[in-house]
């Protein structure tokens, strides 16, 4: 469920009317919804009542300080996969204790700001990375909290450029060498080897993949906590899938997926953590563009729109589907016709959809780009020398731009011309 509905035979965000916020800001433009945003993370914190738990916002779907301090306000901590991520969250009016760092590759920089500023615990994924977080916290007086991150070898079932739970993904530590990893970790003086991390993946679409990893988590919990590691803290990584198409079955639904945490897992009295970010911020958002020209090729009509791949690379990176609807909203039994919608970036893939049918529009006419709050404005660029587009940010019936679009005399003054030219 989201907030973006018709009323009148126009679009609205909440109480405020998307052709409203054109008018101000101008497109393309991204717009959230705030009581999507909170009632997706009240789904999470519901699923897992009766558990010791905290539901870790994934900042890289949606990093907007907005969107986090409003998640924070409702009891949301953070997972952070980069030291700018961390301080974003910092800056958000986030603790320390209630921020979770992993990522593959963590720098000693990165790892000292945590250390220094504060951090719930860091989710190592390898031995090396092991050894820099033992030397800078022995460095800096500190004890560093850890979870390592296996790799259970579980297909997640999903598009493959985000499964990362598999033997052959870059993730996390084979689940077989755990016992060996573990005992290193606990050797380390400066490391409190605190729990468990795992994460299989994105988008996933059915609970077996997640029930198959839990269950190996269960296992290794107990194994090594027969082995003498204080295992009190499971970190579930995130995962659970929207639906992109409103004709699709749904993805399970955040219940189920608490349910089947405390099936698998209930029993071990452990503190619970999961971090999910596109069910929280995905349909929470769209993407308004404008219609510059309606084109007609050999065989088939193009939509040339305002908005680009840069401003939403996802169905040109993986081969991503967004509901695509008009703005003004179409009459009943209007015809519609396929058009192919396409941006003016000079790539073929810039495309958007193929053949998709939409009512007929005309030059100027508003579109949306549904289930797009995440991975869409923090995978933006500036290619083409096109300006980041604007985030807006609607609460009931206020709007407020959240990330303005820069001029295109700010983003050329950043460049520096040598001396010797």
């Amino acid at each position: 469920m989201d907030h973006f509905l018709y009323r009148d035979g126009a679009l609205y965000a909440e109480d405020v009317p998307i052709s409203e916020i054109a008018a101000a800001v101008g497109t393309p433009f991204y717009v959230y919804s705030t009581a999507t945003l909170l009632r997706h993370f009240q789904l999470f914190d519901d699923a897992l009542e009766g558990t010791e738990h905290l539901v870790c916002y994934a900042m890289k779907a949606a990093s907007n300080q907005a969107i986090l301090k409003t998640l924070a306000q409702a009891g949301a901590g953070m997972d952070v996969v980069s030291g700018g991520e961390y301080l974003r969250a910092k800056a958000a009016g986030v603790s320390g204790d209630k921020i979770v760092f992993s990522g593959v590759g963590k720098t000693v920089d990165e790892i000292r700001t945590a250390l220094t500023g504060g951090i719930r615990q860091f989710n190592v994924e390898s031995e090396p990375e092991m050894e820099v977080i033992n030397a800078v916290a022995l460095e800096l007086g500190v004890v560093a909290p850890i979870t390592v991150r296996v790799n259970p070898d579980v297909d997640a079932k999903t598009h493959a450029k985000i499964a990362t739970g598999k033997s052959e993904n870059k993730f996390g530590i084979p689940i077989a060498r755990a016992s060996e990893v573990y005992a290193h970790a606990a050797s380390l003086p400066g490391l409190e080897v605190i729990g468990i991390d795992v994460h299989i993946g994105s988008q996933l679409t059915e609970l077996e993949p997640f029930e198959l990893a839990y269950t190996k988590v269960a296992e290794l919990t107990e194994q090594l906590r027969a082995e003498g590691h204080n295992i009190r803290r499971l970190d579930l990584g995130g995962g659970l899938g929207i639906p992109y198409t409103r004709a699709n079955d749904a993805p399970p639904l955040p219940v189920e997926y608490g349910a089947l945490i405390k099936k698998t897992l209930g029993h071990l009295d452990c503190e619970i953590e999961i971090e999910p970010g596109r069910l929280i911020a995905g349909n929470a958002g769209l993407m308004i563009s404008k219609v510059i020209y309606v084109k007609s090729g050999e065989g088939r009509d193009f939509l040339i729109l305002d908005g680009a791949m840069n401003d939403l690379i996802r169905p040109a990176m993986y081969e991503a589907h967004h509901d695509i609807v008009a703005v003004q909203e179409p009459a009943p039994g209007l015809e519609q016709q396929p058009y192919d919608i396409v941006g003016p970036v000079c790539e073929t893939g810039d495309t958007f959809a193929k053949q998709r049918n939409m009512p007929p529009l005309a030059p100027g006419d508003l579109v949306a780009f549904r289930s797009a709050g995440a991975y869409g404005a923090v995978m933006a660029s500036e290619y083409n020398t096109r300006p980041l587009i604007p985030e807006v940010l609607v609460h009931g019936d206020q709007f407020a731009v959240i990330r303005e679009r820069p001029s295109f005399d700010e983003i050329i003054n950043r460049d520096t011309i040598p001396e010797w030219l």
